[in-house]
């Protein structure tokens, strides 16, 4: 009894080997593919400006220039594509701020520099 099971099987098998598979495809037009490009790359600039939002310095830094914290997430998301995609460079590009003091102490001796040679006059001499 199960040799005739098994054969049975073999032979259902045997006969769904010929039926061919079914795919059914379309055309994607050009405006579909660009749009889901945009969308992936919108998600991922989303992703990085709020990662920035979300550090403490920043929130007090908004919070200091009298922006709600509580709403720019909504004014983020208003963003169009393009406006989004700058804001983004602009994040990615920007130092992290731990280069403060060395700039300022740079700037500052150039200062002395170009006084002591004679090219500036910023610090006045007092009579």
């Amino acid at each position: 009894m199960p040799k005739r099971w098994f054969v049975q099987f073999l032979c259902l098998a045997l006969l769904n080997l010929g039926t061919p598979l079914v795919a059914h495809a379309g055309l994607i037009g050009t405006l579909q593919a660009v749009e889901a490009v945009q969308a992936g790359a919108r998600t991922q600039d989303l992703a990085l400006i709020n990662a920035a939002l979300a550090r403490e310095q920043v929130r007090t830094q908004l919070v200091a220039l009298g922006v709600d914290p509580a709403g720019v997430g909504s004014r983020v998301n208003a963003l169009s594509d393009g406006e989004l995609r700058t804001l983004a460079g602009k994040v990615a590009e920007a130092p992290a701020g731990g280069d403060a003091f060395a700039v300022i102490g740079i700037v500052f001796v150039v200062l002395l520099i170009l006084e002591a040679v004679g090219v500036i006059d910023i610090f006045k001499k007092f009579p």
